[in-house]
């Protein structure tokens, strides 16, 4: 019997010609899919360039903002500390005033309280914004002065109780903060005293003394 070999004389030739044409449709594979992987790559990498310039301008808006916002409020913010000295005495006229004025007197009130308006529109429109906190809002530290702490009996610990002189935000930033009565600790429902040891925790304007 002959061996294998002779029987099938051109089995390894046959075997090496699959082999490289196997070799030459994964080659053929290849240069066809090549440009398109190409073109994908290239496409993925200019999106992800757009994207970042697109997230730049965003962020350099927002500077520009930012920067324009401080500026504006570090140039009007010594004028406007003067104009709360009007805003105030206007307050404290319109606090005094009679509730039972006669006519003439009535005039002069609806006059005072007419500037006050104007003014206080005025405020708005150049971003100076009031702050009197109303009883029973928390205390803000980054708003409000405490100048005493006493108990209540209707408002929670570390709630604002009374405004004493209303505040001022220049564009967010305190220009001047309102001084207010807080509620001593244990004051109201046992569950407001958290928002009391949260304030004190931020380490805001407190005098419990004053």
């Amino acid at each position: 019997m002959s061996d294998t070999h002779d029987d099938f004389p051109h089995s390894e030739e046959l075997a090496a010609d699959i082999a490289e044409a196997g070799a030459n449709a994964e080659a053929g594979l290849d240069d066809g899919l090549g440009p398109i992987d190409a073109l994908i790559a290239e496409r993925d990498q200019w999106k992800d360039r757009a994207l970042r310039a697109v997230a730049e301008a965003e962020n350099t808006k927002k500077r520009a903002e930012t920067q324009s916002n401080d500026a504006r409020a570090y140039a009007i913010q010594r004028f406007a500390r003067d104009l709360l000295g009007v805003a105030d005495n206007l307050e404290r006229a319109l606090a005094a005033a009679p509730r039972d004025a006669d006519a003439g007197e009535a005039g002069l009130v609806t006059g005072l309280e007419l500037t006050q308006k104007s003014l206080l529109s005025a405020f708005e429109a150049n971003n100076l914004k009031r702050v009197a906190p109303e009883p029973g809002e928390a205390f803000d530290p980054h708003l409000h002065q405490a100048m005493m702490e006493q108990p209540s009996d209707t408002v929670q610990g570390g709630q604002v109780i009374q405004t004493l002189q209303a505040g001022y935000a220049l564009f967010g930033r305190t220009v001047r903060p309102a001084m207010v009565v807080v509620a001593a600790k244990g004051s109201g429902a046992a569950a407001g005293n958290a928002a009391y040891v949260a304030a004190g925790a931020t380490g805001g304007n407190f005098d419990g003394k004053a």
